[in-house]
């Protein structure tokens, strides 16, 4: 069973820089993507970043981002492969959300659906004020 908890969220001031972490367990990551999300007050849930594949053979992986945070925010893995993080640089009012890790077995074509991503941690919240 995949479990996926998230940490590292709290209030910045704008400008500011805030690492999060994702720590998964019951998974093998080449068999995964994985992504971050962020739900802000009164919108939508939306994709911040992921680790993707759309390859069958799971030979070739990619990285995208959200275009309000690109060149901002970094999302990686440990060599372990048993944390994502996701850094964020340059914070900004509108960064503020519940943030949230996800997975979803390995290809994953259709992720912008996120209908797909079948395991989700319970978030955790960034603030960003002054």
């Amino acid at each position: 069973q995949v479990q996926l908890v998230e940490s590292g969220g709290g209030s910045v001031q704008p400008g500011g820089s805030l690492r999060l972490s994702c720590a998964a367990s019951g998974l093998t990551w080449s068999s995964y993507c994985m992504g971050w999300f962020r739900q802000g007050p009164g919108n939508e849930r939306e994709e911040v970043a992921a680790i993707y594949t759309d390859d069958v053979s799971r030979t070739n992986w990619g990285i995208e981002y959200a275009d309000s945070v690109k060149g901002r925010f970094t999302i990686s893995q440990n060599n372990a492969k048993d944390m994502l993080y996701l850094e964020m640089n340059d914070v900004k009012p509108e960064d503020t959300a519940m943030y949230y890790c996800a997975s979803e077995k390995a290809p994953c074509p259709l992720r912008y659906l996120q209908s797909t991503w079948d395991t989700w941690g319970q978030g955790t919240q960034v603030t960003v004020s002054s």
